[in-house]
This record gives structure tokens, sequence and C-alpha cells, in this order.
């Protein structure tokens, strides 16, 4: 299993022993869309969505995901997150919305996961705020657009 970090010299999975790695400032921002009908998108843009607040609700549940990543996926470390941002931002060009989360720590192991949990969730609760007038709606391009801080230093992704 050579590269990979969760498993052992066995095969089995574990999670990484991150005692001895130094803290360090480290951030991650990733992105993901959410595709709808110009119809739909009009209901998010006027703030007639039967649900409410589209977009609020959606950022505070991106916000509330990262906090919780270590609780959903097994072998996270649980993280003194120190920041989160989630921005939706409603795209025509689409239409949809498009969604970014940005997440920092000061630690010893990275924040990637929280923020690809972010924008997933974020993705997830406007599906579901919406899903009464459109179950056609894709989520796509969820994404790590940027990492920096510990031993493997900067990421950034391709356009």
């Amino acid at each position: 299993m050579s590269g990979l970090s969760h498993f052992d010299e066995q095969g089995h999975a574990h999670m990484v022993d991150v005692s001895e790695k130094a803290v360090t400032a480290r951030v991650a921002t990733a992105e993901g869309m959410v595709l709808m009908t110009p119809e739909t998108l009009v209901l998010v843009l006027q703030g007639t969505a039967k649900k409410g607040d589209v977009l609020g609700v959606a950022r505070l549940a991106g916000i509330m995901a990262a906090k919780k990543t270590s609780d959903l996926i097994p072998l996270c470390h649980p993280l003194p997150i120190t920041k989160v941002a989630v921005d939706l931002v409603p795209d025509e060009a689409l239409p949809g919305i498009r969604v970014t989360a940005t997440v920092k720590t000061a630690g010893v192991t990275g924040v990637e996961m929280e923020a690809l949990t972010a924008v997933s969730v974020a993705c997830l609760t406007v599906y579901d705020m919406l899903k009464a007038v459109e179950k056609g709606m894709r989520i796509e391009g969820i994404r790590l657009l940027l990492k920096d801080g510990g031993k493997s230093g900067l990421y950034e992704a391709k356009a």
C-alpha cells in the first residue's frame, strides 16, 4: 500500500499517528456546484423557496459539517478549526449555485477533508431545500482548490 498513509504494513485501515508532527498554520479551499433550471434559480434569487433562505441555511450547514468532519469520515482526526467560511454564489450562466469553502486551523494535520465536507453538505442542503420543485438538480465538480501548510506545503488545483 505504498504511499497510502491510512493503511498499515498489512493493508489494514488505521488512523495515522500525527503526534510527532509540528503544529503549523493550515488552510484548505474546496469548491462545488449545484446545477438547476433557470426557473429554480429564480426561486433562490427572489427568496421565495418554500423552505426559506436557501443560501443562508446551506451556509450554516456547510459550517456545521466542517466542524463534524471527523464524526463523518472514519479516519479523520478531530481538529481545532479556527475559521470556516462558506460562500454560495448564484450563477445564471450555469444556471445554479457555486459553493466554496475555506477552512483554517493551527494543527498537526490539514483541513482538506473539512473544506470538502463543508462544500458537499452545503450543496446537499441546497438540493434538499429545492427538491420539491426540481428533483433533477445535479451536484458536480466538488474538488480541492488549495491547501497550504504542513510538510507537503502548497497545492493549487489547475484551472
